[in-house]
């Protein structure tokens, strides 16, 4: 069996398996939980070397329906939780938690669970990476630019702290609703960043995290009670940006800027449906940093060619958003919507203001605008020496061949 596909099983039934199994044994149980699905996926390696089931989605459900039984056995707690779960009301009522519309309800509780106020704010985003869509350690540390031993760390707090203030297995109502859907879409919105931008060293697009987060959003605003201007507006950011998955990498696992990148491969569906979403965000006056995400990724997509973008109007959504959200990277951005527009005094003035090391893994790309400043300005030499800079500070492998090209494009010139 393809690894690839298993993968592919794993990321999109974690979550839905924990998720269940969560709500029938407790949170008190969740590490326990979590082994017997990592479990249920072992043995699903194994047993489908050679020959795969026809449905496997349905073999791996059934693997977690049977989970429930030797978990209770491991917690010697059979009899005083579920007396005869293989027969009688008992096993109607546990088959019923397997059905679509359930799974569906587990999950929101589970996200919601994950991003309690009473857990470090820190600590309820790694857990929630954890359980919600079953990010490894290592891709954990990498989508939040930590240390794995940290991320560990968080983890165990966050599983210690449900314990100890006794965490209910619920979504929120009235005033902790709102407060609590931050935590949740940001979340969501970590995941699928990790997709489209990983920072992995041999990947840098991941579609099965954009899909998946793509999924936990819709998850999201299907319920009135959880549905919000900020939560369509992040769907709208996530639609424009996934529309043009398809042309950002070649077959040869290269990076295809935007100014390159064949428009026609872009996925008009996803951007119908990022529009739907837009007219549901704005229906409030009040805008979240995702209304602005949203509305800058649109104005690429409006573009018919990069020749004819409006950094005019990209420029003006950058500043509504640093605004509210200053952040090193919005200011970079700033400084690259600048020089597209031909404000070199200005965007110099902008990133000397800048901090590379602010910027942590993504330092590259400070010294990656450097060159493209240098470049337009006619300083070749200084323009290769950033280069040089950025190929020092870049992990990830297909950037550092875009960024190799780059440099010999320069030195040919």
């Amino acid at each position: 069996m393809e690894p690839k596909l298993i993968d592919h099983l794993f990321r999109h039934h974690y979550g839905k398996m924990v998720s269940v199994l969560t709500r029938i044994f407790g949170l008190a149980h969740i590490e326990t939980i979590e082994d017997a699905v990592q479990d249920a996926f072992v043995k699903a390696t194994v047993s489908w070397t050679h020959t795969m089931p026809d449905n496997p989605e349905a073999w791996l459900t059934q693997a977690a329906k049977n989970r429930v039984l030797d978990i209770f056995r491991k917690l010697k707690t059979h009899k005083k939780h579920v007396p005869q779960l293989s027969t009688g009301p008992s096993a109607i009522a546990l088959s019923d938690l397997f059905l679509d519309t359930e799974i569906e309800d587990s999950q929101l509780r589970m996200i919601f669970t994950a991003c309690h106020p009473q857990l470090d704010p820190r600590d309820r985003i790694a857990f929630a990476l954890k359980t919600v869509s079953g990010f490894s350690i290592k891709e954990i540390a990498s989508a939040l630019l930590t240390k794995e031993d940290s991320i560990k760390k968080r983890i165990q707090r966050a599983r210690k702290a449900i314990k100890k203030k006794d965490i209910r297995f619920a979504i929120p109502q009235g005033k902790e609703l709102p407060e609590r859907n931050d935590s949740v879409l940001e979340v969501v919105y970590l995941i699928f960043n990790e997709g489209f931008h990983s920072n992995r060293k041999d990947m840098l697009v991941r579609k099965d995290l954009c899909g998946e987060a793509l999924r936990l959003c819709q998850l999201i605003l299907k319920r009135e009670a959880t549905r919000s201007p900020e939560g369509y507006a992040l769907l709208a950011l996530m639609c424009f940006h996934a529309a043009r998955l398809d042309s950002k990498i070649n077959d040869a696992n290269e990076i295809i800027d935007l100014r390159h990148q064949d428009r026609s491969k872009w996925h008009f569906p996803l951007v119908k449906l990022g529009n739907h979403a837009m007219v549901r965000a704005v229906e409030d006056d009040v805008y979240s940093h995702y209304h602005y995400e949203a509305a800058i990724a649109a104005e690429h997509i409006k573009a018919r060619s990069f020749e004819e973008t409006n950094w005019e109007a990209i420029f003006k959504w950058y500043e509504a958003l640093y605004a509210i959200q200053p952040s090193p990277s919005v200011a970079l951005n700033m400084v690259m919507t600048q020089i597209q527009r031909g404000n070199f005094e200005d965007a110099k003035e902008r990133l000397q203001q800048i901090e590379p090391a602010d910027l942590e893994q993504r330092s590259y790309l400070y010294y990656g605008t450097y060159a493209e400043y240098y470049q337009l300005q006619g300083e070749r030499k200084k323009a290769v020496s950033c280069m040089e800079l950025a190929l020092l500070a870049v992990q990830n492998d297909a950037e550092r061949k875009y960024l190799e090209r780059k440099k010999e494009a320069l030195l040919e010139m």
